[in-house]
């Protein structure tokens, strides 16, 4: 069920659920064990998607020779308003740019670009669960396949995480979905959530220090005047660890 009623009724310009409340309520989910992993495909809706929802997991996995795929499936075109909307082939050079940076932070390979439409994969689901299909369709059984949680709220992200699920019945991998802005809109007792699936993954020092300098690369979604994401938000999404619904 899509929660996008949820995410819009929660501005970004709002503070949201305070960090404090979720390092709590993380602390008690039981430990991903990412030792299964042998190999993971991580699938974001937009460039910054797969660093702040699953960056320091997708840099240690890397630093233990797990191969990590990212998949961008948009490149983030239609991120800003005003005069960005008129130059958005600049503005997706721009992100790739970024996104390859952040990856270089995190120890990984460049990613796979889909090019699909920025705010519209809602209408191209079933193509963009074709491709995933495929990528994942010449992965070894077992592989994991990481994507923006289906009930995260934005369309995007959501439409993204129905087409995972799908290529990943298909494939036999093992599907795994990573919330972004969950943190802002929801809470703890959250209905919406399902928490009974939660696991939250086992973060160290570098890996968490290579998040944090990976994040900096996004400079178009953290230094306008007006920023995609804004400082307690950002802050947030890195003080609360990484969890995953399995």
């Amino acid at each position: 069920m899509s929660n996008a009623a949820h995410f819009a009724a929660a501005p970004l310009s709002e503070c949201g659920t305070p960090t404090a409340v979720w390092t709590r309520a993380v602390a008690a989910l039981p430990a991903l064990d990412l030792g299964a992993c042998r190999e993971i495909v991580i699938v974001a809706a937009h460039p910054d998607d797969e660093t702040l929802g699953l960056g320091a997991t997708a840099a240690a996995l890397g630093a233990l020779g797990v191969p990590v795929q990212v998949v961008a499936v948009t490149d983030g075109g239609a991120a800003l308003p005003g005069p960005w909307a008129s130059c958005r082939e600049h503005l997706e050079d721009l992100r790739h740019r970024e996104l390859l940076c952040a990856l270089e932070a995190l120890g990984l390979s460049a990613p796979i670009r889909l090019g699909m439409p920025d705010g519209a994969l809602g209408e191209c689901e079933a193509t963009l669960a074709d491709a995933l299909s495929e990528i994942l369709g010449d992965k070894p059984a077992g592989t994991w396949c990481a994507a923006t949680w289906r009930g995260d709220g934005h369309p995007d992200h959501e439409a993204v995480g129905r087409a995972a699920a799908t290529a990943s019945a298909r494939a036999g991998a093992v599907l795994v979905e990573y919330p972004v802005w969950m943190w802002h809109w929801a809470r703890p007792d959250d209905t919406a959530v399902p928490w009974h699936t939660a696991a939250s993954a086992p973060m160290s020092v570098d890996a968490a220090n290579r998040k944090r300098k990976a994040v900096q690369c996004f400079r178009s979604q953290i230094e306008m005047p007006d920023p995609v994401l804004p400082p307690a938000v950002l802050e947030r999404l890195l003080a609360v660890g990484e969890v995953m619904f399995r």
